[in-house]
């Protein structure tokens, strides 16, 4: 595979005599390198795990950002603060995740093309990527800008912490781009195989999110303001070391400005993975900030103890969704070369390894639930917030052995192009929740929470595993 590709990179180079000698032994390398981290042959287990880990790393790495300003604003600023990040969490959730879901389907058709040996529509998918998502993004910025102060009336945010939450948000808004940009260019090393590179980029800038927020809140005692300002540094800082990274390093998914246009075709195909997915990625956070609507009855104290295990269950849901991630690259690659088979074998695999994961995380979170919560808060005021959090941590330790299966299911039907299929079991998973939680939390408080996340993802299953069975029938029978 390495020399068909370096084969494929010589003609669409543009360059000839010594220069395509030079280049040609500068990509004999760099694929070589990429040739290790092929899916379409070897250890199964391995791959997936290999695979994964960076991804694991660089996303708690990324989740760090809003949960070290939450642990800041709730240590040394208070539970007003406390409050307000968690107002503003679900928002920038949905923003993130709607970026990274329009990435991760064009991901899906990059990983597609570099299994099949085809670097130029590899390319041309990345430049559609990044010049349609750029006016995508400014668009996004400037509707946040201006509809902030409706949409936080339209959740009943406290007056009390109404305008510290549009502040913080507006300042989010501006990064937005900046997160795209990381996010595309991230997902297209993700789908050559190269998952480490983003980790490195997200650890330093994770690590100076943190230290500006210690230094300029922590020491010098400025407001969440400041806590809002260094989270967009920081996602500056990650974009501009990955487009620099790629520039230099890695010469197949470098684009010249020549080159730099949509192609309409692949933008009509990326949109329908993309588009999809992006909504798909959304439907989650969308109804998070539905169920704060029910969260703000109960009180400043379950608000901010809300807004603590969401970010502890935003690092316990993440190596599921990476495990997932992980999977829908390798389905997709095997599936580009052929490999039907093996597709399938990665899945059971990467179910294995949810349920490996998923007794781990109820360990730990069952010996350390009182532990976690004293990392946001503490001091005066705090123990009715701790005990909240304590109560729902304790119920949903049991229950997320269920998104390490809807995850799985949902990287399988990523990587076989089902995209519409992974957006309706999402839909079905977050409405329902959304609809239970109005139900259950009046009678069990914070814990109904747990309870409706539950009974989604049951229906979630009910609908995806039959269909599942059905897809792997008729598409093993159609290779045969």
């Amino acid at each position: 595979m390495c020399i068909k590709m370096q084969n494929i990179y010589r003609e669409n180079s543009g360059f000839s005599g010594c220069q395509t000698a030079l280049y040609g032994r500068l990509a004999g390398a760099i694929f070589i390198l990429m040739a290790m981290m092929d899916m379409t042959k070897g250890n199964i287990v391995r791959q997936l795990v290999s695979y994964t880990l960076p991804l694991v790393l660089g996303n708690l790495f990324q989740l760090a950002y809003n949960a070290v300003d939450s642990m800041i604003a709730g240590h040394f600023i208070g539970a007003d603060a406390l409050a307000a990040t968690g107002m503003a969490g679900p928002v920038m959730n949905i923003l993130i995740l709607g970026i990274s879901g329009i990435c991760i389907g064009a991901g899906v058709l990059m990983s597609s093309y570099f299994g099949s040996g085809n670097v130029e529509k590899l390319k041309r998918e990345l430049s559609t990527l990044l010049v349609s998502g750029t006016v995508f993004s400014l668009i996004l910025t400037c509707l946040g800008l201006i509809f902030v102060n409706p949409l936080l009336r339209f959740l009943n945010v406290p007056s009390s912490i109404h305008e510290i939450t549009a502040t913080y948000l507006r300042i989010v808004f501006i990064g937005v781009p900046f997160t795209y940009f990381y996010n595309a260019l991230s997902q297209a090393l993700k789908s050559v195989g190269d998952s480490r590179t983003p980790l490195k980029f997200l650890m330093v800038t994770s690590v100076l999110n943190a230290v500006l927020d210690l230094f300029f809140i922590g020491l010098l005692g400025f407001g969440i303001t400041c806590s809002a300002w260094t989270t967009t540094i920081s996602q500056v800082v990650s974009a501009m070391l990955c487009f620099i990274y790629i520039y230099r390093k890695v010469p197949v998914l470098s684009l010249r400005v020549k080159e730099l246009k949509i192609d309409r075709g692949m933008l009509s195909t990326t949109l329908s993975y993309g588009a999809v997915t992006a909504l798909q990625q959304s439907v989650q956070p969308i109804g998070k900030l539905l169920i704060q609507g029910a969260v703000n009855t109960l009180g400043v104290a379950t608000i901010a103890a809300y807004n603590a295990v969401t970010k502890i269950d935003d690092f316990a849901y993440t190596p599921e969704q990476n495990i997932s991630h992980a999977m829908t690259t390798f389905i997709a690659q095997n599936r580009g070369a052929g490999n039907k088979e093996r597709a399938y074998k990665g899945f059971v695999r990467g179910l294995v390894i949810e349920t490996v994961y998923f007794l781990v995380l109820a360990t730990v979170v069952l010996a350390l639930n009182k532990v976690l919560m004293h990392l946001f808060i503490s001091g005066e005021g705090s123990a009715p917030v701790i005990a909240e959090g304590e109560r729902y941590l304790f119920t949903m330790a049991f229950l997320y052995i269920f998104p390490a299966f809807t995850n799985g299911i949902q990287g399988f039907f990523r990587g076989v192009g089902k995209m519409k299929t992974t957006l309706l079991g999402t839909f079905i998973q977050a409405s329902l929740r959304v609809v239970f939680t109005f139900i259950l939390v009046p009678h069990f408080g914070i814990v109904g929470i747990c309870y409706a996340c539950a009974l989604g993802w049951v229906c979630m299953l009910l609908f995806q595993v039959p269909y599942y069975f059905h897809f792997r029938h008729q598409d093993l029978r159609s290779a045969q």
